[in-house]
């Protein structure tokens, strides 16, 4: 099981934090603040076990943020010096961590080979949103998760119509995101059903935290 009732504790690799760090290198929020993960980092890894996957290296200061029970990171990571970056942080973790080449529509990762798969603002940029999410499902083992953090369409129709018309400007300087994407919707006709899920906003746009797990 990828989940477990247990608190987040500071993982091992964080005797010290090279910097505050950031989810991805396109949305440059950062991942820590001070000596200790955000709390929607906390949140995003809180009880992960066993072998994880992410997708999108940031700028590798993410690594630092697993919990203790985690015994393997893979990163997937298209752009050589996003990997560079990444594998500079990784060779000071205790966590091995193999940081690898690879597309969002093709996991260079076997079937039913990890535990969990953690996206954090990149399904918002997927080219191809269901394609992604099938490669999520295909590498995932029977119980496995998707933890997501991401952008969502607001509730609000005035609001989404304006986030609709912002989205081709938006996307241009923002590395291909789609901010007003209904990403839950996307999770969920994709073949995951919802187990938690929290919603709230940053800096006026929706975002959503949550927990899925394949049917």
């Amino acid at each position: 099981m990828a989940v477990r009732a247990d608190d987040f504790t500071v993982p091992p690799d964080t005797g010290h934090f090279p910097g505050s760090g950031m989810e991805q290198f396109h949305h440059p929020r950062p991942v820590c603040a001070g000596d200790r993960p955000t709390p929607q980092r906390r949140r995003l890894l809180a009880g992960l076990a066993g072998r994880v996957v992410e997708i999108g290296a940031g700028d590798g200061v993410k690594l630092t943020c697993y919990p203790a029970d985690v015994e393997e990171i893979v990163l997937v990571e298209a752009d050589p010096f996003l990997r560079a970056a990444a594998k500079a942080v990784a060779a000071s973790l205790a966590t091995p961590a193999r940081i690898i080449d690879g597309d969002l529509t093709r996991l260079p990762v076997p079937d039913a080979s990890c535990d969990a798969v953690v996206c954090s603002l990149i399904l918002c940029c997927a080219p191809r949103t269901a394609e992604t999410l099938l490669e999520v499902r295909r590498v995932l083992r029977p119980g496995g998760e998707l933890r997501f953090y991401e952008h969502q369409r607001s509730g609000r129709r005035v609001t989404a119509l304006a986030g609709s018309l912002m989205t081709p400007l938006w996307s241009r300087v923002s590395g291909g995101c789609h901010p007003a994407r209904d990403t839950v919707a996307a999770i969920q006709h994709a073949g995951f059903v919802v187990g938690s899920l929290d919603r709230f906003a940053f800096r006026h746009v929706t975002h959503v935290l949550g927990v899925a797990r394949p049917v």
